[in-house]
């Protein structure tokens, strides 16, 4: 490929809208070009990184007994109506009708789809386990996309379903798929991805780990411990608090607290610490609109995934007006009147000395201690947990919270597809079972955009050479110089004759431009022809990342640059 006939432009500018480097980088190096909100075209280098990044897939899936299948990009509606989630998972999804009114929806996920293709194969016991996986394109209605691909609506993803006779049978692949997902990122150019146990969402299942790339500009955040191995996503991490109980117990009190609407205020206008406040979170069911009032600890924040999933559906911030019987900014448990769903964080349990909602306007209680004023009580974890907490491991006050892009997904579905679509086999003694369902899915685009994000300069990306868009870029300056002109050229046909990847810049620009055209296009191996290097019989080979800088004679040159390849590359293969 000739750098002059490469599709595409790049830039100098940071596109305004870009926030994080990668999403800039991939616009300004010619990567990519924005369609719509959350689409994106993909120009030649950005495809040829995934159509690599495809192959080191490919290849770790197939090495543990994968095969590779392809589902419709548009399914029926009555496959989601089967497994139930046609209408649960929410606007997301997209839904059209064909012009026989036929209702359809865009793939987002294709668990169902899956089901349906080994439905009747797996019949059997004999035919299990097995694995299928696809590299297909998604359509997800994303409310708020950003990032560029880090998250997209419409994006590449490879998703796989390996089905079991047993839970053992599955948890045993679940790890071995575990290993593969860590070589792949390895294989990629971003081995510090760590793997987190993670809430399982919509898929359902009850083990899942999600696959984090730390960064100061991702959207997900993780619980890490530095003391063990403990690392879990927030919305799936165990909040553990120690509280203190007062020696006397003090009689509950109303008081009157003009102006305190908010935990802040109330522990200033009290002189007590947030700690020993007994705070309200509202939240209204969105099937039924029906108010859940979650009281928690006044220094820590509710953690909607968990109460989500307590309750079985979906939940929003409530809307509080003087007809629904709560005291917005007074709300407490003890005399609260009203039909509502009432929970209660286990952050409260055993405390005494509270302060709390009077649920009368300007007015507080003191003293509340929950059993002896509230009767029994039934606590569960709905808190995040929180920087400088208690690890649910090791007890230490040693977690850390850390943001990260999440790269990929792994989830123990157990037989909540195969019960749902009705999936059965005849075991040993004829008895017909339902298989159990493991789902691993990886964003291919994203993988790209966040090797890009983990892997860059000011100039532009540095892609490792397992997925590079080209091995080696050749620079040609001054290409009026006919002897720079005849090596370069030279260079360029006996690479390609090798098999090496080449993209060649001869055009007449300045070296300001050639170098800067390079930089963006991120190659691992630069190779610099010029007048100057001609006269000393010799061209220059340095690394994108700066860490090689050589001059080779010509004679020698080939082989310099086949040898330099092929450790880079070694390098990357070292990684499985």
């Amino acid at each position: 490929m000739k750098v002059a006939k490469l599709v595409g432009d790049r830039f100098k500018e940071r596109p305004a809208d870009c926030e994080i480097d990668s999403h800039a980088l991939m616009l300004r190096g010619g990567y990519m070009r924005y369609v719509a909100n959350g689409i994106y075209s993909l120009y030649t280098p950005l495809r040829r990184i995934t159509r690599k990044i495809e192959q080191i897939i490919r290849e770790e899936m197939d090495a543990i007994d994968g095969q590779e299948v392809l589902f419709p990009v548009v399914l029926p509606a009555s496959l989601r109506e089967e497994s139930g989630r046609y209408t649960s998972v929410g606007s997301e999804l997209l839904c059209f009708k064909d012009r026989n009114s036929n209702p359809l929806v865009f793939g987002m996920a294709h668990e169902e789809a899956a089901v349906q293709l080994v439905r009747e194969y797996g019949q059997s016991y004999a035919k299990y386990p097995f694995m299928v996986y696809q590299i297909q394109t998604k359509f997800r209605d994303e409310a708020r996309p950003r990032g560029g691909l880090i998250r997209a609506r419409e994006f590449m993803m490879k998703d796989a379903y390996s089905f079991h006779t047993s839970q053992e049978d599955l948890e045993q692949y679940y790890y071995r798929c575990l290993r593969a997902y860590e070589r792949i990122f390895a294989r990629a150019g971003i081995p510090e991805v760590m793997s987190v146990a993670s809430d399982s969402g919509m898929m359902g299942g009850n083990i899942s780990h999600e696959f984090i790339l730390q960064t100061d500009v991702g959207e997900d955040s993780i619980a890490v411990c530095s003391h063990c191995d403990y690392r879990a996503n927030m919305e799936a991490a165990e909040s553990v608090v120690r509280n203190e109980t007062s020696e006397a117990s003090e009689k509950i009190a109303l008081v009157h607290t003009p102006d305190t609407h908010t935990i802040e205020d109330l522990s200033a206008f009290l002189n007590m610490p947030k700690e020993k406040s007994c705070k309200a979170v509202v939240y209204q069911k969105n099937s039924t609109d029906e108010y859940v009032v979650l009281f928690i600890r006044g220094d820590l924040d509710a953690n909607e995934t968990k109460l989500k999933n307590y309750l079985g559906e979906d939940i929003r911030p409530a809307d509080i007006t003087e007809e629904c019987g709560l005291n917005a900014g007074f709300i407490g448990p003890y005399n609260l009147k009203g039909d509502f769903i009432v929970l209660f964080d286990k952050s409260l349990k055993g405390t005494n000395n509270l302060s709390c909602g009077g649920n009368i306007p300007d007015h507080h209680y003191t003293g509340l201690q929950l059993e002896r004023d509230c009767g029994m009580i039934e606590y569960h974890d709905f808190a995040k947990i929180k920087d400088g907490g208690i690890c649910p491991k090791c007890g230490k006050h040693t977690i850390a919270i850390l943001q990260g892009i999440e790269v990929g997904n792994i989830l123990q579905l157990g037989a909540k597809y195969s019960q749902a679509m009705n999936m059965q086999y005849l075991d040993k003694e004829g008895s017909s079972q339902y298989p159990v369902i493991g789902c691993y899915g990886i964003g291919i685009g994203r993988l790209a955009a966040a090797v890009c994000e983990a892997r860059h300069d000011a100039y532009g990306p540095i892609w490792p050479m397992s997925i590079a868009p080209w091995q080696v870029h050749i620079c040609c300056i001054r290409s009026d110089n006919p002897e720079a002109k005849k090596s370069a050229d030279e260079l360029y046909e006996k690479l390609q004759s090798l098999n090496i990847e080449v993209i060649y810049d001869d055009r007449s620009v300045s070296t300001g431009v050639m170098f800067s055209d390079a930089d963006l296009l991120g190659v691992p191996v630069r190779v610099i022809v010029s007048p100057r290097n001609m006269k000393e019989n010799c061209l220059e080979i340095t690394t994108r990342d700066k860490k090689i800088s050589m001059k080779v004679s010509l004679d020698k040159a080939v082989e310099a640059i086949t040898s330099l390849v092929s450790e880079l590359m070694n390098e990357a293969c070292s990684a499985k």
